[in-house]
């Protein structure tokens, strides 16, 4: 079974940083596309960053220059880290894997986890 679970959410002020990490069980992500995205309420997913290990990076023009995506080399964990964050990265964060086509939605989500900035 696989299965996504991201952790890394919390509370923090404007400029400052969190890291997310998104383990994965039953799935490794050699060669497939892990994404991020990020739901406001009431408002539909968007994805903001990818990364594919066989080759491809891509950031939303929103985070382009603050947050960083990476893998952690073994296939299981992709983090997302966040600096320099403001109020309107306040949203509940999903990782998204399993397509190996770059820009793909994969078939699996994680349950999400909440990123809240203070101003």
């Amino acid at each position: 079974q696989v299965k996504l679970v991201e952790s890394g959410g919390g509370l923090v002020q404007a400029g400052g940083s969190l890291r997310l990490s998104c383990a994965a069980s039953g799935l490794s992500f050699s060669g497939k596309a892990v994404a991020w995205f990020r739901q406001v309420s009431g408002k539909e997913r968007e994805v903001i960053a990818t990364i594919r290990t066989s080759g491809g990076i891509y950031y939303d023009d929103t985070v382009k220059g603050r947050f960083t995506i990476s893998g952690d080399g073994t296939g299981n964990t992709v983090y997302l880290q966040m600096n320099s964050l403001k109020p309107e990265d306040t949203a509940v964060y999903y990782c998204n894997a399993g397509s190996r086509t770059f820009g793909r939605i994969g078939a699996y989500w994680g349950q999400g986890t909440q990123v809240t900035v203070s101003s």
